[in-house]
């Protein structure tokens, strides 16, 4: 019996240049996706990067998401940082607050919080720190874009998951199109980029919505987690390439959305 491809969106983490620095396409990126995780300013991103992304979001009806971070400037949020439950939930509350009152400004709603970096990866295998960020969703609830609340994207069959099943948050499963997996299932988070080739990625995301499975760096085929009937694909803008990348991807998940009747 044949499974039912996946519903798919594809995201990126936006807005992360700071002062006259730029990070990656944000322009043309925002043309081609359906979530903009914008960064709160730990990572990257200050008050007027932040304020033009929201608008480039808004210019191109893209929704918009909370991309927090450990405060980790120098090192881009891409390094782990011993950090209690209470003190990281202050540290998001903090951030998302940044980014809600930018949205407020432009009449935009909050569809989401999504961790950056290390962050990211210390919460999946947390459950005290998962529990953390993803109550911080809650206290934004009246900013949400759906009357279920503001969702929480992270990592499916992981603490990601269980937390937001337990606080009755909505989860978003991810999967990383420019991002390779281990061959037990750990997302390879790094300090940069290196190049994918687009047909490499395409083939990957082929099998994860066709098959629901992740494709890792030995070339195993694992199940992307249980109750997950939705994906949202993530491009990162500063990967060579990134648009191009991020363009494939799109036309992989538009096909596939309108072949399932999706669209």
């Amino acid at each position: 019996m044949s499974l039912k491809p996946l519903k798919a969106t594809v995201n990126c983490d936006m807005g992360e240049g700071f002062s006259l620095y730029k990070m990656g396409d944000d322009e043309n990126l925002m043309k081609t996706i359906h979530l903009a995780n914008i960064a709160c300013g730990f990572h990257a991103s200050d008050f007027s990067v932040m304020n033009k992304t929201v608008v480039l979001a808004k210019e191109n009806n893209v929704l918009v998401g909370a991309h927090p971070s450990l405060p980790d400037l120098q090192g881009f949020g891409r390094r782990e940082m011993a950090i209690e439950p209470d003190e990281l939930e202050s540290c998001f509350i903090y951030q998302v607050g940044a980014l809600d009152g930018f949205l407020k400004r432009y009449g935009l709603p909050m569809n989401h919080i999504k961790p950056h970096g290390s962050v990211y990866g210390q919460t999946a295998r947390s459950l005290p720190l998962a529990r953390a960020v993803v109550g911080v969703s809650k206290t934004f609830n009246a900013s949400a874009a759906n009357a279920d609340g503001v969702a929480f994207m992270g990592l499916a069959g992981t603490a990601h998951q269980q937390a937001a099943e337990e606080l009755g948050v909505p989860f978003i499963a991810e999967w990383f199109a420019d991002l390779d997996y281990s061959d037990e299932g750990k997302l390879l988070i790094t300090k940069t980029h290196a190049p994918v080739a687009v047909a490499d990625v395409q083939k990957r995301v082929h099998t994860l919505l066709s098959q629901h499975q992740v494709t890792t760096v030995g070339g195993k085929l694992l199940p992307l987690g249980k109750n997950v009937s939705e994906v949202s694909i993530c491009c990162h803008s500063d990967t060579p390439g990134a648009v191009e990348i991020a363009q494939a991807v799109k036309a992989v998940v538009d096909a596939s959305n309108s072949a399932a009747g999706y669209l």
